[in-house]
Parts: structure tokens; sequence; C-alpha cells
């Protein structure tokens, strides 16, 4: 993100949207000074401005310089949807980047994402993924969740599932979002947060 000043917010924007490349809408600023001249003069506007094209060349820096300090070798690829980041790494052993039942991609995940919206002042969508397991990993929670809310449908027994991290639980609420008699929610703490899946009788009536 980078700091521009000019006489008028109007002026600032324009001349940073002309050195990125984009229109003025696709910008984002915080202003972070305003100076008010006598009569006009002298006055200025200071604003950090960025666009998404900045933070996808901050989370290659960012992820270019992580794993060079770690003495990896890594490929890295971002796709970007509107304001939402898919990142696809690739090393020589995936499978420590990945970790025992993802716990390493998930703390890189965290670190990363915690990076991006300190950097930004925003909280973005990203996804940090090797070899498409988020991806596969999600498919097998939303089957294993479905496959527990039928039975608590029939049963009326709420299920309490092992402890997750927050991007599965929110899977999960959306996978059962609109599932008859059936709603969610997280309780506990920290780790040991987890997801319930309860009967409701009054939804979908």
């Amino acid at each position: 993100m980078k700091s521009y000043t000019a006489k008028t917010l109007e002026d600032l924007l324009k001349n940073a949207a002309e050195e990125k490349g984009v229109t003025q809408e696709e910008l984002t600023y915080y202003i972070t000074e305003e100076k008010k001249g006598l009569l006009g003069i002298g006055s200025s506007v200071t604003a950090d401005v960025y666009c998404l094209n900045d933070v996808k060349e901050f989370l290659f820096d960012y992820l270019g310089t992580f794993f060079t300090n770690l003495n990896l070798e890594i490929e890295i690829e971002i796709f970007q949807q509107a304001d939402a980041f898919k990142v696809m790494l690739n090393a020589e052993n995936n499978a420590i980047l990945i970790g025992k039942n993802g716990q390493t991609l998930q703390a890189i995940n965290t670190v990363v994402k915690s990076a991006a919206n300190s950097m930004f002042k925003r909280r973005f969508q990203i996804l940090v993924d090797i070899n498409n397991y988020k991806e596969s990993r999600y498919e097998k929670i939303k089957s294993m969740a479905k496959r527990i809310a039928k039975t608590v449908q029939r049963t009326k027994v709420t299920a309490t599932l092992d402890p997750m991290p927050n991007d599965e639980r929110k899977v999960i609420h959306q996978a059962l979002t609109d599932m008859p008699h059936i709603k969610t929610e997280s309780e506990g703490e920290g780790n040991g947060r987890h997801l319930k899946i309860m009967y409701d009788k009054e939804k979908g009536k």
C-alpha cells in the first residue's frame, strides 16, 4: 500500500489510478492527513491507496520471502476472482508443507491472512492450497457433515463434531444452511472450538 499526497482527494485518486493503471473505482483508500490552508492555499490531503493488484503482489512477495527464509524453493500461482484470492503452492516435498491432518498448511493460511489483513486494514478471502488439498478436505467434511445431519434429522439428537479450524467450520455452516430442521452452532475456545449440529423443528416448515 502506497501513500499519496495531493491538493485534493480527487487529484490524489486520479494520480494513484494513473500510476497503477486502474480506474478510480478500483481503488481503496484511507486518508491519513488533511491540511487546510488559508483560503485554500497550501491545503493538501494524504492517503494510503491500494488496488487488488497490490494485494496480489503483496501475497507473491510475502510468500516468496517466507519460503526463502525457510530455504525452500516453491512455485506460487495466485488466482483472483473479484476480491477473493486462491494461492496455489508447489514444492519438492508438499507433504511437509501440508503437515499432519493439514495442520502446517492451516498455519500458513492463518499467517498469510493475518499479514494481508493487517497490511490493507481489511479482511480478504484468501485460500492457500497445495495440490488442492484444501478443496479436497472441504468436500470430505461437507459430505461427512451432511451424513451426520441426516442422522440428526432422524434421531433429533445433537451431534458434536471434533475441533476444527474456522474455515472448515464455515464450510459446514454453509453446506447445512438450507437443510430442513438442521441448525449449526460453534462453541468452545481456541483450538478446542468445534461445531454442533442440532435439530430445529421450526426450520423448514
